[in-house]
């Protein structure tokens, strides 16, 4: 299937996405805010880590009050982090946006879910984190940006304290257009504990799922590649040694659809999409990771009527279907994409190669 034009999460029409991060001096974090359309989007999660760190996901529950939400965020500093969120509250306050509880301009309360990952100590002070005042950053940088505008990857927000098995992790994202015409996409920082990259090969596992032939590094280059990648690790368990203990992990994203889909469906999308994430990463899901997935449905292409049930209700199991496939292929894709993006670190808090610092800018 095709991807769309930038092959990105603003490919969804009414997406933005903003980016914030402070590095230097100790501070190697960040933050990321996926801004929805004035009004938002139907929202869920899916929650499949053993140590996740989150905010406002109870009220995503379709059996719970609030229908649509407007705007999402990704974060580093742990649970510290989600401070980050109260800066985009602020925000979507002063611009009358969010659950209106009273007649007046600015009486809204604004749902803004929140997931963070683990970096922190990641360049070297322990205290460097998002906070609000960076949460508002984000958003704000969310907000300028034309509909349809290019999403940085790599280093930025979210992913800039981001590490995946030693490697270098960061911001990735991926769409694609279905025959339908619907499109799906994915925003991810890459944060594992386990690896992105095959340790027998040094292919990245979700290489595996591109539909292409996969090459290889060859035996030399891999073998250079796994004593760097060793040398790195060593370093840095000596630098946490002298400054903090060694780093947790969590990969968080967003997976997002312009389709028509119910609270109950949005959710689907949010657990298949985990599908993905399993693909990319080995193994996933484990106690030190957080790994959370968010889903947004803008609604503004109607799924298809396959068949008119009994009682009148009408079902498009197929084109669900190829929506909830699709949303594992651009997680998959958007994790690979933050790997290649990412560029290596080398600091107090510890040396992070880039994978293309392993395997050359051609990998």
């Amino acid at each position: 299937m095709p991807t769309t034009r930038d092959d990105s999460l603003t490919d969804i029409a009414g997406l933005r996405v903003g980016h914030a991060q402070r590095t230097g001096d100790g501070a190697l974090t960040g933050t990321t805010v996926v801004l929805a359309p004035p009004g938002g989007a139907v929202a869920a999660v899916d929650v499949r880590g053993g140590g996740p760190g989150t905010k406002e996901t109870d009220a995503l529950d379709p059996r719970n009050l609030v229908q649509r939400v407007e705007a999402i965020v990704l974060t580093g500093g742990s649970a510290f982090g989600l401070d980050a969120a109260s800066g985009v509250m602020a925000w979507l306050e002063e611009a009358d946006r969010g659950f209106r509880v009273g007649p007046a301009a600015g009486q809204v309360v604004p749902v803004v879910p929140a997931a963070a990952l683990f970096d922190l100590g990641r360049g070297g002070d322990w205290r460097a984190r998002p906070d609000a005042a960076l949460g508002r950053r984000a958003v704000e940088a969310a907000a300028r940006t034309e509909d349809g505008a290019p999403v940085a990857q790599g280093n930025v927000g979210a992913g800039t304290g981001a590490v995946a098995g030693g490697i270098k992790g960061g911001i990735g994202t991926a769409s694609v257009v279905l025959p339908s015409g619907v499109t799906v996409a994915a925003l991810a920082a890459a944060n594992a504990a386990g690896a992105v990259a095959d340790p027998a090969t040094g292919v990245l596992y979700g290489r595996l799922f591109e539909g292409r032939p996969v090459v290889h590094p060859s035996p030399e280059r891999h073998e250079a590649a796994r004593r760097a990648l060793a040398a790195a690790r060593q370093e840095s368990a000596r630098r946490w040694a002298a400054s903090v203990r060694p780093p947790l992990n969590t990969t968080i994203a967003v997976v997002a659809t312009d389709a028509v889909l119910t609270r109950a469906q949005t959710q689907k999308l949010a657990g298949t999409a985990h599908d993905g994430l399993a693909r990319a990463v080995r193994p996933v899901h484990l106690l030190t990771d957080g790994d959370t997935v968010f889903a947004l449905a803008t609604g503004e292409r109607p799924l298809p009527v396959e068949e008119h049930l009994p009682g009148g209700a009408d079902f498009a199991a197929g084109a669900l279907n190829e929506i909830l496939a699709a949303g594992a292929e651009v997680l998959t894709r958007a994790v690979v994409k933050a790997v290649l993006a990412a560029e290596g670190v080398d600091g107090p808090g510890g040396v992070f190669p880039s994978y293309r610092d392993l395997y050359g800018a051609d990998a």
